[in-house]
Protein backbone atom coordinates (compact mmCIF):
# COMPACT_ATOMS: atom_id res chain seq x y z
CA UNK A 1 0.00 0.00 0.00
CA UNK A 2 0.82 3.35 -0.70
CA UNK A 3 0.69 6.58 1.05
CA UNK A 4 -1.98 8.78 -0.11
CA UNK A 5 -0.20 12.27 1.32
CA UNK A 6 2.93 11.19 -0.85
CA UNK A 7 0.50 9.97 -4.04
CA UNK A 8 -0.84 13.70 -3.85
CA UNK A 9 2.96 15.55 -3.87
CA UNK A 10 3.26 13.23 -7.07
CA UNK A 11 5.74 10.52 -4.96
CA UNK A 12 5.61 6.89 -3.96
CA UNK A 13 6.18 6.31 -0.38
CA UNK A 14 5.51 2.79 1.17
CA UNK A 15 2.42 3.11 3.55
CA UNK A 16 3.39 2.44 7.47
CA UNK A 17 0.07 2.80 8.88
CA UNK A 18 -3.52 4.12 8.32
CA UNK A 19 -5.22 7.29 9.35
CA UNK A 20 -7.15 6.74 12.64
CA UNK A 21 -9.80 9.79 11.64
CA UNK A 22 -10.26 8.94 7.93
CA UNK A 23 -8.62 5.88 7.13
CA UNK A 24 -5.67 7.18 4.55
CA UNK A 25 -2.56 5.01 4.36
CA UNK A 26 0.39 7.12 5.85
CA UNK A 27 4.36 6.77 5.13
CA UNK A 28 6.61 7.28 8.05
CA UNK A 29 6.93 10.60 7.14
CA UNK A 30 3.34 11.45 6.56
CA UNK A 31 2.24 9.77 9.83
CA UNK A 32 1.86 11.99 13.28
CA UNK A 33 1.53 9.96 16.31
CA UNK A 34 -0.37 11.28 19.26
CA UNK A 35 -2.38 10.13 22.46
CA UNK A 36 -6.07 9.49 23.27
CA UNK A 37 -7.56 8.28 26.23
CA UNK A 38 -9.59 5.16 25.97
CA UNK A 39 -12.12 4.44 28.80
CA UNK A 40 -12.95 0.37 29.74
CA UNK A 41 -13.31 -1.26 32.64
CA UNK A 42 -16.49 -2.70 34.03
CA UNK A 43 -20.48 -1.30 33.61
CA UNK A 44 -20.71 -0.57 37.15
CA UNK A 45 -18.26 1.28 38.70
CA UNK A 46 -15.67 3.50 38.20
CA UNK A 47 -14.30 3.33 34.95
CA UNK A 48 -10.50 2.69 33.87
CA UNK A 49 -8.92 5.54 31.71
CA UNK A 50 -5.64 4.49 29.78
CA UNK A 51 -3.50 6.62 26.88
CA UNK A 52 -3.18 4.70 23.81
CA UNK A 53 -1.01 5.62 20.27
CA UNK A 54 -3.27 7.25 17.57
CA UNK A 55 -1.70 7.71 13.78
CA UNK A 56 -3.37 10.63 12.38
CA UNK A 57 -2.45 11.78 8.20
CA UNK A 58 -1.66 15.61 7.72
CA UNK A 59 -4.72 16.79 6.52
CA UNK A 60 -6.45 15.08 10.07
CA UNK A 61 -3.73 16.59 11.95
CA UNK A 62 -4.11 20.18 10.91
CA UNK A 63 -8.19 20.06 11.04
CA UNK A 64 -8.00 18.40 14.80
CA UNK A 65 -4.74 20.96 16.21
CA UNK A 66 -6.49 23.32 18.49
CA UNK A 67 -6.75 27.15 17.57
CA UNK A 68 -4.64 29.32 18.98
CA UNK A 69 -6.20 31.55 22.02
CA UNK A 70 -9.12 29.14 22.10
CA UNK A 71 -9.94 26.80 24.87
CA UNK A 72 -10.42 22.76 24.31
CA UNK A 73 -13.84 22.19 24.19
Amino acid sequence: MHCLDCHGQGKTGDAVGVCQSCGAAVCEQHAHLGVRRVRRGPLMGAPLETEVRKVLCSGCTAVQAPVPGTAPV
